[in-house]
């Protein structure tokens, strides 16, 4: 039988969808990409903000229409959506089977026997349960790069956050486990590792009784075949220096994800965020004194609840000051169960899109900038692939994170494979996005 499976939202559930997908094919079903000639129709949801939610929704409903009117016999829900409306979805979307909350994505197989019997039914776990099936991943980001999550859940509860809710507490991967299953990755041809959780900064803390992050990161550098090692999501109150001493080993890439969500000590406090602003000045400061070469990235967050112009110009000074290499905004999302909600000063949604756009702006001048200042230095890049109909490669830096940094476009008649590792020397910039050649 063919299933289609439909990953949507963040990185962290995209392995889950790459555990679900290992154990289907162990059992010895084929994966396809065409609605038409699925026979089970598997959807990990998200909804962290209200625009996933609708995406969500979006998705079940069109699926909804392949088991209503098409060949597929089962349609299954999963992931965060599923965990936070379980009984909803089943009484609302009569065409689903069965919803699996997100800690019970490891019962996938029984899922899919059920939905094939004509159950329908919630399959949930314990919030705090780890899920840690034995099946090896089948990796979808296309064989040289992947994500290892190390972590599950968060325990910092921030007022506009429901993750906690829906992901449970904080609690981490044994560090033997996550050797072995880095190990497995480096087999099957993954060259670069980006580590990440809910928070990873926090990583063994639970376990080992201290932060682990730097120990883990050491460990896996000894793993061959491994080039290249990211690191995502670091909370900065949870930088220490042991953390930033890894630099040392030479396959951490010299890159670091920083969500800091604000600049204002009024809003980060009102956030429940455990930093202020001047405490985020001081570790980017830090960071770059370390590491000089090190590429920041971060999120902001606007139009959050009682977020006056001055406080929104006060970030705008934040960001023009310390020029992060990356950065993201996003319009502040009110959510149900979460006290930030509940807040009496909600932005309009214009204001937050217009407050959105000039933070952008300004980035985007910071960033073509700095694209600029890449010019004449020589990178090492990791090919992704060939562009087509020219002689062309692109590829990215250690400074790029797939799917959300730029890339770099390498001309040359010289054949490259993807996940080969080149060096290059930036010649040009176009916008986010570099131009080299190689050396």
């Amino acid at each position: 039988m063919k299933i289609l499976f439909i990953s949507l939202g963040c990185d962290k559930n995209l392995v889950d969808t790459e555990v679900m997908l290992g154990m289907l094919a162990s059992r010895g079903y084929e994966m396809t990409n065409d609605e038409q000639e699925a026979d089970i129709i598997v959807i990990n949801t998200c909804c962290f903000i209200h625009d996933a939610k609708e995406e969500s929704i979006q998705n079940i409903l069109e699926m909804a229409e392949y088991k209503k009117n098409g060949s597929a016999k089962a349609l299954i829900v999963t992931g965060c959506m599923a965990e936070r409306y379980r009984q909803e979805i089943l009484d609302e979307i009569p065409e689903v089977d069965e919803v699996l909350g997100t800690t019970a994505y490891d019962r996938i197989l029984d899922a899919v026997d059920a939905a094939l019997a004509g159950q329908h039914e919630v399959m949930t776990a314990d919030l705090d349960a780890l899920p840690l099936p034995e099946t090896k991943r089948l990796v979808t980001t296309g064989g040289h790069f992947a994500y290892l999550k190390i972590a599950e859940g968060c325990d910092k509860h921030c007022t506009y956050c429901i993750i906690p809710k829906i992901r449970g507490n904080f609690r981490s991967v044994p560090m033997e486990r996550l050797l072995k299953e880095a190990q497995d990755l480096a087999e099957q041809g993954v060259k670069e590792l980006i580590l990440v959780a809910q928070e990873t900064t926090l990583y063994g803390k639970d376990l080992y009784g201290e932060k682990s992050l730097p120990k883990l990161l050491r460990e896996l550098c000894k793993i061959s075949g491994i080039r290249w090692i990211r690191i995502l999501y670091c909370y900065p109150e949870e930088i220490t220096d042991e953390l930033i001493q890894v630099k040392e080993e030479s396959k951490i890439c010299h890159y670091l994800d920083l969500p800091i969500q604000h600049a204002n000590d009024t809003i980060l406090k009102r956030m429940g965020r455990r930093t202020s602003k001047q405490e985020l000045i001081d570790i980017v400061q830090k960071l770059r004194k370390e590491i000089p070469d090190i590429c920041l990235r971060t999120t902001l967050i606007t139009g959050f609840p009682g977020e006056t112009q001055e406080q929104h110009e006060e970030v705008m000074e934040f960001i023009d000051t310390l020029e992060f290499d990356r950065l993201g905004a996003f319009t502040y999302s009110p959510e149900e169960d979460t006290p930030a909600a509940t807040f009496e000063d909600q932005i309009d949604e214009e204001v937050k899109e217009d407050r959105q756009a000039d933070i952008m702006e300004l980035q985007q001048e910071i960033a073509f900038d700095k694209a600029e200042d890449m010019i004449g230095r020589e990178v090492l890049v990791m090919i992704e692939g060939k562009v087509a109909d020219e002689n062309a490669y692109v590829g990215r830096t250690y400074r790029d994170a797939p799917n959300v940094d730029g890339l770099i476009f390498i001309n040359t008649d010289v054949e490259l494979i993807s996940g080969d590792f080149a060096k290059v020397k930036v010649t040009g910039a176009l916008d986010y996005d570099l131009i080299g050649e190689l050396i």
